[in-house]
């Protein structure tokens, strides 16, 4: 069975909700047993969509959050909803959130401010943490060890870009990292690498679905039927057969969020 651990059902990517139903459906006849549903990224609206498609789906589970490219429209009154969210026994994780200094759609310190804040949530809120880290110099893992964020319930950097040396800083942190489509781009040598390298209880897979779609399907929709293809090239790259690696992600990622194995 596997788990795609980070994934926008989301019905702007989906051609609605009847797409995003159909998706996982294709998802369950491609071996994926559970998905996480990313309640952030197209805006606050995000949370809600997410939390209705875990509960139209059991294979399905959610997160609630801010991510940094709609920090500017943190409010008050959003924030509010989003603590009721968080409440629901779906929702199994704040984010995805952190720090996006490639796009700057959210100027820098609301992005940190917001950060900050969600860390803090999280921590009340005792769940884990989603990471979104992407062109910050180091500035996410400052914040979440200024925030003392790892004394949580767990961090996990999603879609992992960094070199071997940034993961294993993570790794020293008792966090982990997740491993998408790109890992099967031909200009991944860098990822290649880190995975060689992780720790094989320290990481998941992913599809960050509708984005990077994996080889040899780029160019299209992607969606977390596709995940396996993840499993695939990390079992070749560390030697290991596909159930190992189906296996061993299933239950990193289950025990993470704190779902039976």
């Amino acid at each position: 069975m596997l788990f795609d651990s980070h994934c926008h059902l989301d019905p702007d990517a989906f051609d609605g909700p009847d797409g995003v139903d159909a998706a996982v459906v294709r998802a369950r006849e491609a071996g994926v047993g559970r998905m996480l549903a990313i309640g952030s990224g197209y805006g606050l609206v995000s949370a809600e969509r997410a939390v209705a498609a875990a509960e139209r789906h059991p294979e399905v589970w959610a997160t609630v959050g801010v991510h940094p490219h709609d920090a500017s429209v943190w409010s008050d009154t959003g924030f509010a909803m989003l603590e009721r969210l968080a409440e629901h026994p779906r929702v199994v994780a704040i984010g995805e959130m952190g720090l996006d200094f490639h796009y700057d759609n959210s100027p820098r310190d609301q992005q940190r401010d917001v950060f900050r804040a969600q860390i803090r949530w999280a921590k009340r809120a005792s769940k884990p943490i989603i990471i979104h880290d992407r062109d910050t110099d180091g500035e996410t893992l400052e914040v979440l060890d200024d925030e003392n964020a790892w004394a949580g319930e767990g961090v996990v950097f999603h879609c992992f870009t960094g070199d071997v040396k940034t993961m294993e800083a993570i790794m020293e942190r008792s966090g982990y990292i997740s491993i998408p489509g790109i890992v099967t781009f031909k200009n991944a040598a860098v990822m290649r690498e880190v995975v060689k390298a992780v720790p094989l209880d320290r990481f998941f897979i992913e599809t960050d679905s509708p984005f990077l779609t994996p080889a040899p399907f780029r160019g299209k929709r992607n969606e977390p039927a596709r995940v396996g293809l993840v499993a695939q090239k990390i079992a070749e790259l560390r030697g290991l057969a596909v159930s190992d690696v189906e296996h061993l992600t299933w239950k990193n990622a289950s025990a993470f969020f704190g779902l039976a194995p």
